[in-house]
């Protein structure tokens, strides 16, 4: 299969300001001319948001054990890549995402000290094809990123699981994000998010506008 259009993922640690550039970033490329389709991960289809339910607010008696949580997170994306993802990319979209396969290295994998190379074999056996054309590494310094958490409205009295983990768990997210952009430089475009959302958003459209001809 050939893939038309171009798959771009956001990535960064908590309250980078992922949403908020996607947002921004849509009616850009609309007044660009350019057809896209903004969806998230864990989510994306009815049934991964069912799963990103359960694996992000699962509050019980029964943790969730971390293989459980890893397969959670590989079962929506396979989900999503196969019923949102790839038929906007035939269809010749951008498709840009909040979050990928790269989550999952950072968190499930470097975070939570994970088997790094079984859960990159279960991200290709995920997304066969759908590898993406650019990945937007927003980088923050996990302690200003919580600050940034705690003041948003609609995580008020509501944090999940992953973001109430302690600040060595997003150390070690951080890191790990940062190892992987300096393994794929090509992919990994990794922008400082501790300026404005205006400046932020500047420098992604320039990228975009070197990388896909805009």
């Amino acid at each position: 299969m050939t893939v038309r259009g171009f798959f771009i993922t956001f990535e960064g640690p908590e309250g980078a300001g992922k949403t908020t550039q996607l947002k921004l970033l849509e009616p850009w490329l609309k007044q660009h001319e350019r057809q896209c389709l903004i969806t998230r991960e864990p989510g994306g289809t009815p049934l991964a948001e069912i799963i990103r339910k359960t694996v992000k607010h699962h509050n019980s008696e029964e943790p969730v054990f971390k293989q459980t949580e890893l397969l959670l997170f590989a079962a929506s994306r396979a989900q999503h890549v196969n019923y949102r993802i790839r038929p906007a990319l035939e269809a010749g979209m951008f498709v840009l995402c909040d979050r990928f396969t790269d989550s999952t290295m950072a968190y499930q994998g470097y975070a939570r000290h994970g088997d790094i190379e079984f859960i990159r074999h279960l991200n290709a056996f995920c997304i066969g094809e759908c590898i993406p054309d650019l990945t937007v590494l927003l980088d923050l310094d996990p302690e200003n990123g919580r600050l940034r958490t705690a003041k948003r409205a609609e995580t008020q009295g509501v944090h999940d699981r992953l973001e109430i983990e302690n600040i060595e768990f997003h150390r070690r997210v951080r890191e790990g994000y940062l190892e992987l952009a300096a393994q794929e430089p090509q992919r990994f475009a990794v922008v400082p998010a501790d300026q404005s959302p205006e400046l932020i958003h500047n420098m992604i459209t320039s990228i975009f506008r070197d990388r896909f001809k805009i």
